[in-house]
């Protein structure tokens, strides 16, 4: 139980990040770090305490189960989260090239 407190704590973390800060690649580690913790919480789901696989053979009725769909989930959104994160970068980057700063406030002031 402890370790769905903590992903919640760590989702926290990168909530606190991107509502807080006023930079943007900060903003894109707070939202990556949300990410990480939605990634964990999932791994985390897919495992059953005392869980009997539901396939019995003979030898193996005791056998720990750990159940594949959530795993399959996390690596899906794994190459989302590559993707949205480089894409958010690429746009952070012609954002500089044209405004000069990363800063969120400096920006929304200037035209153009």
């Amino acid at each position: 139980m402890i370790v769905y407190v903590l992903c919640f704590i760590l989702f926290l973390t990168g909530l606190y990040g991107v509502l807080t800060k006023r930079n943007i690649i900060k903003i894109v580690i707070g939202l990556s770090i949300m990410e990480f913790s939605l990634f964990l919480f999932l791994s985390l789901i897919g495992y059953i305490n005392q869980g009997i696989a539901p396939i019995v053979v003979d030898g193996m009725e005791k056998a720990r189960y750990v159940d594949p769909l959530p795993q399959a989930m996390v690596l899906t959104a794994i190459v989302i989260g590559l993707a949205t994160n480089a894409m958010l970068l690429a746009i952070a980057i012609r954002i500089y090239r044209k405004y000069g700063t990363f800063d969120v406030r400096k920006i929304n002031s200037l035209k153009g």
